[in-house]
């Protein structure tokens, strides 16, 4: 199985400077102290225990330093092993205390019981070493004569030889005194690999280092190791997280059984290879959470992922960073982020950029808002004393409203303001110093048509016979015939797949009205007024409702096939045309007025065909994406489909809702995960 080249890399070490280290012949441990001092080391280990701070009743011996240095500890001339010595230096803290009975009479209660101020200090050190996958805790006594024993003065130190660990392994060293008087002090040792040593050949496990070749043949990788046969090397690959302050992460071990051994070297062959960092992002994508949340999915941490808004006019170039420019900001991959808006709007994208390098982009209410649209988006800036400015945002900048630049935006200055007044504009964004509006451009763009229609009149005049002649095909060209189409909007999964298929519905061209893209009629009207008014207009004007099925839309009908009545109000979303439709659509199935104006379909895969009840299949009932060109053929007009046109659409459209699908196919687990699903798809990448 090819492993997945981009994450490769030996996990075998750091490489510090190189080092050249005194050496401790034989193998026992010893302690030393500096001058003055007398101390001891207990035999063999000894056990930690956490212990209580305790009070100091008198002076006593405290930690307040520690220090370490490597060497080398060999039991031959040529068998050695890397060893930590450390030096604890201590100070005396507190004072004798002087008895109550001296204090209020003048003299000592008991002169046998009283402890003489010239006494010696006794205390005991204990020493801690962690480095995986061995630990150790030592005990050394330590005498400090009275001369010496002066409250806050350092009194010397005393030096442990050694503890052995590991070429390349961390070792974490702790120091208190019994009792304990204070936390412990604590350091981290991190030791050299073979590299980082002038004295290898003494050090057998570095005899020899591997020699290691690395090649990608596309999604393969080669490995070639050269090792000699005296040698015992392990070879294990990692994730290299270069976010956070976490530790690699340890993957997979390749050739012999993981067992303690020293850290020889390390090698991330694909560091600098932007062949694998273009295949990471090429395996990212943007995932839209509603209502305003969105995540970047990757298998692994992305370098430097920066994500910022922009908005997407339609056929106006490159996505303009919005105005004020929203900060900013590192992106966790696979975290919900929200963004900072009141409200979506299909123009509104996401970009994700990689140093100055823009990476991702996509605008992520297209399937669920519909196309991009014909909106000017203007910038309120609020200063002092109720004063505002405008401006719209266009290819070469921010256009103040009411200059008199050669704009768009420019010319409609005035009537802009007034839409902006009077709340025909969408509200984006929003504090105290700055506002984004969204405003339909849509009667302008007629405006502007106007005069070229008017002195087009004449010549229309004289082709009026010939257009009033074909003007059925004529509109059918220019409109397209119209399509209602009612479904049960089950999940957001769901929702998106619809969207998708509306939009490109749209491209045939076909006239889509659909709830999703019509929510403020739904709330001002009503879902059942809503149903009725673009019924009755599409079948005026010979147009189709489609049908689409799922266990939603299925159940919902058993429901009313059974009861004759539909749920009670408030018992579906208030958004929810399909269930607000079976009180009309059921009756034009069962009095026969059905065939001819309605059309039914579902997605593979999400439903059985058999689960569509019997009282539907009175008219078409078609599989999507198998049965795309029957199902583009039933919506067109007759005679408006050309030769070869209706294949070319069909693949067209499932070409778009192939994503959409397979989406909606995944268990809920996976659509969180995608690496997880498949664990081929890192080799993809």
């Amino acid at each position: 199985m090819p492993v997945p080249w981009f994450l490769l890399s030996l996990a075998l070490g750091p490489s510090p400077m190189v080092l050249s280290l005194e050496r401790l012949m034989g193998p026992q441990d010893t302690a030393n102290c500096s001058l003055g001092l007398s101390c001891h080391l207990w035999d063999g280990d000894v056990l930690c225990l956490p212990g209580s701070i305790e009070p100091a009743p008198g002076p006593v011996l405290v930690p307040t330093r520690l220090q370490t240095e490597l060497v080398l500890r060999c039991h031959q001339e040529t068998d050695c092993n890397l060893c930590v010595r450390v030096a604890v230096h201590l100070a005396v803290r507190g004072h004798w205390e002087e008895p109550e009975d001296e204090e209020q009479f003048g003299r000592a209660a008991d002169p046998e019981l009283e402890e003489p101020k010239n006494a010696s200090l006794q205390a005991q050190v204990v020493l801690s070493f962690q480095a995986y996958p061995t630990a150790r805790c030592v005990l050394l006594e330590v005498q400090v004569p009275a001369a010496l024993v002066q409250p806050g003065q350092s009194v010397g130190s005393v030096t442990f030889d050694c503890f052995e660990a590991a070429l390349g392994a961390e070792v974490h060293i702790w120091s208190y005194t019994q009792p304990r008087y204070q936390k412990e002090l604590n350091f981290i040792q991190q030791l050299p690999d073979c590299r980082g040593l002038e004295v290898q050949d003494s050090i057998q496990s570095c005899w020899a280092l591997p020699w290691l070749n690395v090649s990608a043949d596309g999604e393969d990788v080669h490995l070639v190791l050269d090792v000699s046969e005296e040698q015992h090397f392990g070879l294990s690959l990692y994730w290299n997280q270069v976010q956070g302050p976490t530790k690699p992460w340890w993957h997979r071990n390749l050739v012999w059984p993981l067992e303690p051994d020293s850290v020889r070297t390390s090698i991330c062959p694909f560091k600098n290879d932007t062949r694998a960092h273009r295949n990471l992002w090429r395996a990212a994508r943007l995932q839209l959470l509603p209502p305003r949340g969105w995540r970047l999915v990757a298998p692994c941490s992305l370098p430097a992922a920066e994500a910022a808004l922009c908005w997407q006019a339609p056929g106006r170039g490159s996505c303009q960073p919005l105005v004020p420019p929203l900060p900013r900001e590192n992106v966790t991959v696979n975290e919900a982020l929200e963004f900072p808006l009141l409200e979506g709007h299909p123009n509104l994208c996401v970009q994700v950029s990689s140093g100055e390098k823009l990476q991702l982009q996509e605008c992520l209410w297209s399937d669920s808002l519909g196309p991009l649209k014909d909106d000017m988006l203007l910038v309120e800036t609020r200063g002092p004393q109720d004063n505002r400015s405008v401006c719209a945002l266009e290819p070469s900048g921010c256009t103040p409203l009411l200059s008199r630049a050669s704009t768009r935006a420019a010319r409609l200055g005035e009537q802009l303001l007034q839409d902006l007044q009077s709340g025909q504009c969408l509200q984006l964004w929003d504090n105290d110093l700055r506002a984004l509006w969204a405003c339909p451009m849509d009667k302008y763009i007629h405006q502007r048509w106007a005069l070229v229609w008017l002195a087009c009149l004449v010549f229309a005049a004289v082709l009026f016979l010939l257009l009033l002649l074909k003007k059925d095909h004529v509109k059918a060209a220019a409109r397209g015939r119209a399509a209602l189409l009612l479904y049960s909007a089950d999940d957001a999964g769901f929702e998106r797949l619809v969207g998708t298929l509306a939009s490109a519905l749209c491209q045939l061209p076909l006239r889509v009205a659909v709830d999703l893209w019509s929510r403020r009629e739904l709330s001002a009207q009503g879902s059942l007024a809503w149903f009725h008014a673009q019924r009755l207009q599409i079948l005026q004007e010979g147009g189709m409702v489609i049908l689409l099925f799922s266990p939603g839309a299925v159940a919902l009908c058993q429901e009313w096939l059974q009861d004759g009545t539909s749920a009670a109000p408030g018992a579906h979303r208030p958004h929810d045309a399909f269930a607000a439709s079976l009180s009309c659509v059921l009756p034009d199935f069962l009095q026969g007025r059905a065939p001819g104006r309605y059309i039914g379909a579902y997605f593979e895969g999400l439903l059985h065909p058999d689960a569509v009840p019997a009282l539907f299949r009175a008219v078409p009932v078609l599989a999507l994406p198998s049965q795309l060109p029957d199902f583009l053929r039933t919506l067109q007009e007759p005679g408006a489909a050309r030769p070869g046109w209706l294949s070319n659409r069909a693949e067209r459209v499932s070409r778009a809702l192939q994503p959409a699908l397979d989406s909606c196919l995944l268990p809920p687990g996976a659509q969180e995960t995608g690496l997880e699903m498949a664990p081929e798809a890192g080799d993809r990448t």
